[in-house]
């Protein structure tokens, strides 16, 4: 079991994580504002397919996953010491199978279930002061300058006695600073971020493989966000997409696995069309650019999105 849970578990983990899919994600004008006391709905399907890279030595080949995401969102924009800021909430749902040859044995997995949900409060520091819808209208862009806090705490889907779960047993705190400057019709920007993770206390445990118990720390990850976009009119825009992290060492009972580290980025591009005053879709795809390790997933995602102004009642 030693040799099983230094170098079989941690790379499993990744496989079978759903929740290391969505910590990725490519989100272009995440800091562009709305009037205070904005309030959107969002549905969400992205689907997710393609092979996991792993270090030479392994004992794991042909690795793949295909999931389908569902994710649930409400946002809403408020007036923060005078600035304008911003709370939204997910509630994912995913859908996935998994396959690959572990030390020369086929393994297939399928799990259906809740994957963490997600709060995120951002706030806008330059650029960006509180305002109604009529003055919002006659405000033009130029450099907004925001901070954001985004919080998944250990909910979702989790077994410790099983080693693939939706959920991730921990807590995982990213806070972001990000820089939106607009020229005209082009939009530019650039978000910096760091991952922080607790401690899962009981990562595949009390189980027939492994009657004690095992912990798994993962070490911070530094991501960086970059978009390009294009407003052919109001609220029609198109982006390139792009994004790079690196870090994310796993420990099983403080025994750190140096083949672990993540050194990753993807690209993509989005495009945002109205369909009426208040409903809007939006279209992305993304593939990984360059993976040292970890999932080089196609991503294809559909949102439809209900918007509207005024207090929650």
């Amino acid at each position: 079991m030693q040799v099983c849970l230094k170098h079989t578990l941690p790379l499993l983990y990744l496989l079978c994580s759903v929740h290391w899919l969505r910590s990725q994600d490519l989100a272009p004008r995440a800091y562009i504002i709305t009037p205070i006391h904005s309030n959107a709905i969002t549905l969400t399907y992205s689907f997710n397919s393609g092979s996991l890279i792993f270090d030479g030595g392994t004992p794991i080949s042909n690795a793949s996953a295909r999931v389908n995401v569902s994710v649930l969102s409400y946002s809403h924009s408020l007036r923060f010491f005078g600035r304008t800021a911003s709370f939204l909430a997910t509630v994912p749902y995913g859908i996935g199978n998994f396959h690959g040859t572990v030390m020369g044995s086929e393994t297939n997995a399928y799990r259906s279930g809740l994957l963490a949900s997600a709060f995120r409060f951002s706030v806008n520091l330059k650029g960006g002061p509180a305002m109604d819808l009529q003055d919002f209208l006659k405000w033009h862009q130029k450099t907004l300058v925001g901070a954001s806090l985004k919080v998944v705490p250990p909910s979702g889907q989790y077994d410790p006695t099983r080693l693939i779960n939706y959920g991730a047993n921990r807590w995982s705190f990213k806070p972001e600073v990000g820089i939106s400057q607009r020229w005209h019709h082009w939009v530019l920007d650039t978000y910096a971020a760091v991952w922080f993770f607790t401690t899962n206390d009981e990562f595949f445990s009390r189980n027939l493989y492994n009657p004690g118990v095992t912990a798994q720390t993962e070490s911070p990850v530094g991501a960086f966000e970059e978009h390009l976009s294009y407003d052919v009119k109001r609220r029609l825009w198109a982006s390139l997409d792009g994004n790079f992290w690196l870090g994310g060492r796993t420990s099983l009972n403080g025994t750190e696995d140096i083949n672990t580290l993540q050194r990753n980025s993807r690209v993509g591009g989005t495009l945002s069309v109205p369909v009426s005053k208040h409903q809007s879709l939006k279209i992305s795809y993304a593939n990984g650019a360059y993976i040292r390790y970890g999932g080089n997933y196609q991503t294809i995602s559909l949102a439809w999105q209900y918007s509207w102004l005024g207090r929650p009642r």
